[in-house]
């Protein structure tokens, strides 16, 4: 309970000390984390996905900014690809917003991919639960600029911005069998480029082919210059007027039980490697020589190995 207590008044050292041993499964952090869960539920989360090179970092220090001024407190886990050499994240967005992350009320963390699908990270939603515990009003979480996978950042999110950069012809087509679908805000960044208007006129006629139901949220589409700190001040607007339609509608539970979902679901999977890690070898073996021999099947092998009767 020693990190806890000093996460709770938002000690930054303990809560990277915390978020490092989750991340590396020490037994005492999984076992503290228990307690830290109790203390969470406040923050409001933030997802933002999209291709490299659309500027989600750029954007996230203008959001930073904003947000800072209306003094909220911001978290960000930013989700880097893993380096094939030490498995650690490369390119970390700490490096990024070096500015940021002098305030005592801004926490930034890069966190390793280590190749987990859906542009997240095996240690993402323990990071966030360490930061809403902090006292954290927002927690953006950025993932891993790898397009259609980046499924999963939208069903941690209770705002999901999807962000688009002129010139890439096919991105939309590429990308609307996933998390074109689960966007809440569309941002085109460097709008200034050639191609932004045609970009939107795009993004409207994909949307306009999904009928608007009453009570539902009609998904934004805003255009910046991140760097220039061009439309950034709207974005943040957006996302807190997202926030209270939430709300207002009584949408934020479906939100809260999606996420908490996904979590329930990801703990039972590591569960059960865990156990499968821990079991007797001569059952595995027994078991695969069944297999081999035809004696059962795949399926009722494994509900010996979780110890439940077989369906009939």
């Amino acid at each position: 309970m020693k990190l806890l207590n000093r996460v709770l008044k938002g000690d930054v050292r303990a809560a990277a000390q915390l978020i490092r041993s989750l991340e590396d499964d020490v037994p005492e952090a999984v076992a503290e984390l228990k307690d830290v869960y109790l203390h969470t539920g406040q923050a409001y989360i933030v997802g933002i996905a999209g291709a490299p090179g659309a500027g989600k970092s750029t954007i996230l220090e203008s959001l930073i900014d904003i947000f800072r001024k209306g003094n909220m407190k911001i978290g960000v886990v930013a989700i880097d690809p893993t380096s094939p050499l030490s498995g650690g994240a490369i390119l970390g967005d700490r490096l990024r917003m070096q500015r940021q992350g002098a305030d005592e009320d801004v926490f930034i963390r890069s966190l390793a991919s280590r190749g987990w699908k859906g542009g997240l990270s095996k240690a993402t939603m323990n990071t966030v639960h360490v930061l809403d515990a902090m006292g954290k009003d927002i927690i953006f979480v950025e993932a891993v600029g790898s397009g259609q996978g980046e499924v999963d950042f939208a069903r941690i999110a209770d705002t999901s911005i999807v962000t688009l950069i002129p010139g890439l012809g096919d991105e939309i087509q590429m990308m609307k069998a996933g998390i074109m679908e689960m966007a809440d805000i569309f941002v085109i960044n460097k709008a200034e480029r050639e191609g932004s208007d045609n970009l939107r006129m795009s993004l409207e006629a994909m949307l306009s082919m999904t009928p608007h139901q009453p009570n539902t949220w009609q998904p934004n589409i805003l255009l910046t210059e991140a760097i220039l700190n061009k439309g950034t001040e709207q974005l943040a607007k957006v996302i807190l007027r997202h926030k209270d339609f939430l709300i207002s509608s009584n949408k934020i539970e479906k939100c809260r039980r999606r996420r908490a979902e996904l979590e329930l679901t990801a703990a039972i999977e590591s569960t059960l490697h865990h156990h499968l890690e821990t079991m007797s070898g001569c059952l595995l073996v027994k078991l695969i020589d069944d297999l081999v021999l035809r004696k059962t099947d795949p399926k009722s092998a494994a509900l010996k190995v979780i110890n439940l009767p077989e369906q009939k």
